[in-house]
């Protein structure tokens, strides 16, 4: 096996494992939140389904300065209010959205990084 195969093998077993994480994530966490009447209108724009399940995420993965910087700019509404998440979730709902949350960011950088290497020539 080349090493571009190797590569792009991990980033697909990556992207499955990301992929589970996601489906668990949403019904272990977001579910309970969609319920919650004081959660359920904080999560965040929905661009298309599924897209606050990523917005409570990273709401819960970031560092608190980050959020709490997110909150305040012009785009506040786009984002999932961090300090009501943090409220209503416990150890092991933040647990998992870190877990899921920066796997999903390293899986879609790898993969972005592996495609720019390639258009460069590194793997020739």
């Amino acid at each position: 096996m080349t090493d571009r195969q190797i590569l792009v093998a991990f980033i697909i077993l990556m992207s499955v494992i990301t992929g589970i994480f996601f489906v668990l994530f949403g019904q272990i966490t977001v579910k309970k939140l969609r319920k919650n009447p004081k959660t359920k209108d904080v999560l965040g724009l929905e661009f298309m389904s599924g897209w606050d399940i990523l917005n409570a995420a990273q709401a819960l993965a970031m560092p608190k300065r980050w959020s709490k910087k997110l909150e305040k700019s012009p785009l506040s509404s786009i984002n999932a209010n961090s300090t009501l998440l943090f409220e209503n979730t416990n150890k092991f709902d933040r647990m998992l959205a870190v877990t899921f949350y920066w796997l999903w960011m390293f899986t879609g950088l790898s993969g972005v990084l592996l495609v720019l290497l390639n258009t460069f020539g590194f793997f020739d």
